[in-house]
């Protein structure tokens, strides 16, 4: 089969369409046919050699998401059968021909969406879904406030906090991301100006007082100090990336004063079992909203497999909204 494969780590340069290996898989595994990847900020840093994959996937292949058709089941496979749509996330391997993932991990895709649309759901709501609902607790008329409001996971946040019936202030640098993002769901918008970012003012204003009760932190670095002052009492920041930088000043005397809780968290190197618990409860509550249009995945654009080092390098530059989605087709 073919892959995008890191064949020479440090740049996108490096990353070339090479034969790969088949997967192999278990008796209670899928193997899926990929139709549409995404990209995602951990696959533009493996690619450059800062962020190894867990050690149970392909060392040399990205790609976190997928959207694809059944080719092959295991025999202790129950649910899925061959030709059926399914997506999900993996540890990695689904810049690949094909892939193999855990029977009950694996989604099924709605009908109302295409596997390009669908390519670019399980990283971006997934990850805000865990932690905006299942570890930040979100409840009706909460106030949210969403840092990099534009990304993948920011555009589904913003959805997931309105499909919930709370409110979302959405963080961005660019007044006009934050204005495409208008057209996804009722939010505050706050521009972060450049230079040291401010916005707890802003914030505070916003919510006459009293503060957020969830962060969902995509940013990190300078901007933990602002979030904690801009924080209700008994809120909690969920610290989800480190566009930023890794590390921050904290005031512990904000922290004790609001007995807040600071939550870090990540997907990627998580325990299967509890990836498995995440998809289903996903199901449950959330994939139905797909099929009605009440959540919509958003993407900026669909490009070639073969175009995945420019679609890394405009993941760099900062430049656009939502997901990029890489397809295979005649033009792979």
């Amino acid at each position: 089969m073919k892959a995008l494969r890191i064949l020479r780590p440090g740049s996108p340069e490096g990353l070339e369409l090479a034969d790969a290996p088949e997967p192999v898989p278990g008796p209670a595994d899928l193997v899926v046919q990929v139709q549409a990847t995404a990209l995602n900020r951990a696959d533009l840093l493996q690619v450059l050699g800062r962020y190894p994959p867990p050690a149970d996937v392909p060392q040399d292949i990205p790609g976190l998401e997928y959207a694809g058709t059944v080719l092959s089941t295991g025999p202790r496979v129950l649910r899925f059968k061959r030709g059926d749509r399914v997506m999900g996330l993996v540890g990695g391997g689904a810049f690949a021909e094909r892939l193999v993932t855990a029977e009950r991990e694996a989604l099924p895709i709605p009908d109302a969406l295409s596997f390009e649309k669908a390519a670019a759901v399980p990283e971006a709501f997934l990850t805000a879904f865990d932690a905006l609902v299942l570890q930040g607790g979100l409840r009706p008329h909460a106030h949210v406030l969403v840092h990099a409001a534009a990304s993948g996971v920011g555009t589904a946040a913003l959805q997931l906090v309105h499909a919930f019936r709370a409110e979302a202030i959405g963080t961005s640098r660019s007044p006009g991301k934050l204005e495409r993002c208008r057209a996804l769901a009722p939010f505050h918008p706050v521009v972060v100006e450049e230079g040291e970012p401010r916005f707890a003012d802003r914030v505070l204003s916003i919510t006459q007082g009293r503060g957020v009760d969830l962060v969902l932190d995509l940013v990190g670095g300078r901007y933990l100090a602002e979030s904690l002052a801009c924080l209700a009492p008994r809120g909690r920041l969920l610290q989800v990336g480190t566009l930023d930088g890794p590390k921050a000043e904290l005031d512990l005397r904000q922290l004790m004063g609001r007995r807040a809780q600071v939550v870090g968290t990540m997907l990627r190197g998580r325990p299967l079992e509890e990836k498995i618990s995440l998809a289903r409860s996903f199901e449950a509550q959330v994939l139905p909203d797909f099929q009605s249009g009440a959540l919509r995945p958003v993407v900026e654009e669909v490009l070639g497999m073969g175009s995945a080092r420019a679609a890394l390098e405009r993941m760099a530059s900062n430049t656009s909204v939502g997901k990029l989605v890489l397809a295979w087709g005649d033009g792979a």
